[in-house]
């Protein structure tokens, strides 16, 4: 379970590069960017099954799943530029990242699965942090004149957060199946492109750069690690550690020189990490208590 805990962290720490990437990817609209992007996260699947051991006889895939993986990939994209079109950035972004903290408290409804008042209490922590991070140092201003941006920011999360606690119940799909999920996103990104956005393709070879950048990781690899992690590890020591996630771009961001560090990082770090550590405080701490038994 540990070890696909880590796995599943390291979708997080991938995402971390989304910012940064984008940034550098140009004027690309977000649709033809998503598209593109998950094409080459496409890609990435099918290069990865050339590698992987030959499997037995193939199992039906439930259609249940189709629409839990595309609902979540295209759906949380499509809601989140929806938000972002009908809101302010820095409060559509806080509600859209409540999915950690639904992922924590949603887990208790799972089969097997105890939630822990560790577990809460780490994803609040972290929530905290990121509030910190995304909010600049300004007060936050929910305006009802938003109100439907809003909505589509809370969708965003409910729709991250069902996907990965869903994709749990299915344990026995193998994480192939995302190759098909990052392509029927693509597909319905540039279906959204051509319908809704003016084409700007990237111009120099830095920003075609960054787009395989971020094909390859925080739209690529990160969402078959975050399938390992949902399905086989520690689902509320995940949820929490997730909110490292707009630290971690924070951090890219200032040491690539795009942002400046302040007391409100250093700050969000010691809430963040605190929090993902209280959350994870069995994870990390019940084997050696058992030893110490032994």
């Amino acid at each position: 379970m540990a070890r696909a805990t880590l796995i599943g962290f390291s979708a997080v720490a991938m995402w971390a590069l989304l910012a940064l990437l984008t940034d550098a990817s140009g004027a690309v609209p977000p649709f033809l960017l998503s598209a593109m992007a998950f094409a080459i996260g496409t890609a990435v699947g099918l290069v990865a099954r050339l590698f992987a051991p030959p499997r037995g006889r193939r199992e039906k895939i439930p259609a249940q799943v189709w629409v839990i993986g595309i609902a979540g990939l295209f759906g949380y994209h499509f809601f989140y530029f929806t938000a972002l079109r009908n809101a302010p950035a820095v409060e559509a972004s806080l509600i859209a990242y409540l999915w950690p903290l639904l992922i924590v408290l949603g887990s208790a409804l799972m089969p097997g699965e105890r939630l822990a008042w560790n577990h809460v209490a780490g994803a609040l922590l972290g929530l905290a942090g990121t509030v910190l991070i995304v909010s600049r140092g300004g007060a936050l201003a929910f305006d009802a004149r938003y109100g439907f941006g809003y909505a589509m920011a809370a969708v965003c999360a409910l729709l991250w957060s069902a996907y990965s606690l869903l994709s749990r119940r299915f344990p026995a799909v193998p994480t192939s199946i995302v190759t098909w999920f990052c392509a029927a996103t693509s597909v319905l990104s540039f279906i959204c492109h051509l319908l809704l956005e003016q084409t700007v393709l990237p111009v120099t070879e830095g920003q075609w750069l960054a787009v395989v950048g971020l094909g390859l990781m925080p739209v690529g690899a990160a969402f078959y690690a975050w399938d390992i992690g949902v399905k086989r590890g520690n689902i509320q020591v995940l949820g929490a550690a997730s909110y490292a996630a707009p630290l971690l771009s924070t951090l890219v961001l200032i040491g690539a020189g795009v942002a400046e560090p302040s007391w409100r990082i250093l700050a969000a770090c010691v809430l963040i990490t605190g929090g993902a550590a209280l959350a994870a405080k069995s994870l990390l701490f019940g084997k050696r208590a058992e030893a110490a038994k032994a």
